[in-house]
């Protein structure tokens, strides 16, 4: 009588095929993690190249501020001057938090040559002594001044979610457009000047606390993705030897 044979069990080995798309996914994934990381690489060498522009500008002699339309990529932390009246009255505070604390940066419209307008971000001033008497008190200039900064770039909309509300002339974030339209301004520069640490009568308010810096983990981001390449090819190995042994 023919008896039927048990067939080798295979101890549950994925089949050829089943090795064969595994290895076809992790050689993609190699592409993938060493396409990111080349990607990072660039990253690295760009913000590199940024870092030393902008210390360039910020170290630059100043130079007279802008009449016209500015680009962030080659204008934001350029070292300008600028000279003309202080408007006070029409000064907006807007919320910040800095080494000193939180607080207010105190944004004042500079009217400047040509009838233009520049706002100015006087410095920060806390919370407790932002009172109009401690900001506008007699010690304020009332002739031309000039003053020295860092061009910056309009923050619009608010800070993080947090809109600002032009009715209530409440101040999350710089932006320059709303700020100048809340308080009648024309002829407004589409940037604002973060005034140096030059002091001011009376202490208040505290110029020359602008953060210049960029995060930079481009470098950890490309090993890490390099890592991953290097994982998933040695997997590929593995799996694909497997197939002759």
């Amino acid at each position: 009588m023919q008896t039927h044979q048990p067939r080798p069990q295979d101890g549950g080995q994925p089949s050829p095929r089943a090795r064969k798309v595994l290895t076809a996914f992790l050689v993609l994934l190699v592409a993938v993690f060493v396409g990111l990381g080349t990607w990072q690489v660039q990253r690295l060498f760009w913000k590199l190249d940024l870092i030393a522009r902008v210390d360039a500008r910020v170290h630059a002699a100043p130079v007279t501020a802008p009449a016209g339309p500015v680009d962030a990529a080659a204008d934001e932390y350029r070292h300008v001057t600028a000279t003309g009246l202080f408007e006070h009255d029409k000064t907006a505070l807007v919320q910040a938090v800095t080494e000193r604390g939180a607080g207010f940066w105190v944004m004042t419209p500079l009217r400047a040559d040509g009838a233009r307008t520049i706002l100015i971000n006087r410095g920060f001033v806390p919370a407790d002594r932002s009172g109009e008497d401690a900001r506008l008190g007699s010690e304020l200039a009332a002739g031309p001044v000039t003053v020295t900064g860092l061009l910056r770039i309009s923050e619009p909309g608010g800070g993080f979610l947090r809109a600002n509300d032009p009715a209530a002339d409440r101040w999350f974030s710089r932006d320059v457009a709303a700020i100048a339209a809340a308080k009648g301004l024309e002829n407004v520069a589409p940037y604002f000047i973060d005034a140096d640490a030059t002091p001011n009568p009376g202490g208040l308010p505290v110029g020359g606390l602008t953060v210049v810096t960029f995060r930079n983990s481009h470098l950890v981001y490309a090993l890490t993705w390099y890592a991953l390449a290097v994982m998933s090819a040695f997997a590929a190995y593995s799996v694909h030897r497997r197939r002759f042994v």
